[in-house]
């Protein structure tokens, strides 16, 4: 038996914020104690809301549904990679910005510690919704192509997207955050994602079957720089392109 569970999801509620364009839950009390001397509830939802999983039909035509992910590829050996002190609002990293913190073995399961959760919903405080889905750090082409030839497992992120929230539609959506980026990096964003918004680290490894777990937080920051044996568990939902799952480290 393990010695120890470290959860790395999000609490999931009414108020766990979809990524940008997509509607937050409703949860309805179906039936209730008073009246049918029972609770039942009634839930609509996004999938990409919370901690979720990407499955490859998210982005490819006839992809794996994700009840078509293997467990074996769920759950196995992985290293938490923390950047944080590398990275901020709109800044892109690079494979050794990763290789230069953490021994990343191929077929890894690769957890990226932007130290982004501090700005989720459920942080009280902190919490600051606009930074986290649209200035979080991220990758470039460059990064993509790196988790390929890494034939990483899959990867987890502790912000809204895999991807830098200037190569998603927030570009177009937001177009005064579009261009305090360009001041920060000191390019235009044609230059840096010249794939016009495509999401490279979904449209390039999704073929791959390379997936991707978000919004991760939890109690991440009490893995920053280990390897341990991660597993993330999504509800075995055939067709679907996505779903909500409960991410868990195992320490031995």
């Amino acid at each position: 038996m393990p010695e120890r569970l470290v959860d790395l999801s999000q609490p999931w509620n009414v108020l766990t914020p979809g990524w940008p364009t997509y509607s937050s839950p409703i949860v309805q009390w179906a039936k209730k104690l008073s009246t049918e001397r029972v609770n039942a509830q009634r839930v609509e939802t996004m999938l990409h809301v919370g901690t979720h999983i990407d499955a490859p039909m998210h982005f490819v035509t006839g992809g794996k549904d994700v009840a078509s992910l293997p467990l074996e590829r769920l759950y196995g050996e992985g290293v938490v990679v923390d950047i944080s002190d590398a990275v901020n609002d709109y800044d892109i990293y690079a494979p050794e910005t990763i290789t230069s913190r953490a021994d990343v073995r191929k077929g890894d399961i690769l957890i990226i510690h932007t130290g982004y959760h501090r700005f989720a919903f459920d942080q009280g405080k902190t919490a600051d919704e606009e930074r986290y889905f649209c200035k979080h750090p991220g990758p470039n082409r460059e990064f993509a192509e790196w988790c390929l030839e890494m034939e990483l497992a899959w990867i987890g992120l502790d912000c809204g997207s895999a991807d830098h929230p200037m190569n998603t539609v927030i570009r177009q959506l937001r177009p005064d955050l579009a261009a305090a980026c360009e001041r920060h990096l000191g390019q235009p964003l044609s230059e840096i994602f010249p794939d016009e918004g495509r999401q490279i680290m979904h449209t390039l490894l999704f073929p791959h079957d390379l997936v991707h777990c978000e919004n991760l937080g939890g109690d991440i920051d009490q893995l920053l720089g280990q390897r341990c044996r991660i597993g993330a568990f999504p509800w075995r939902f055939e067709g679907g392109e996505a779903a909500m799952c409960r991410v868990v480290a195992f320490l031995d």
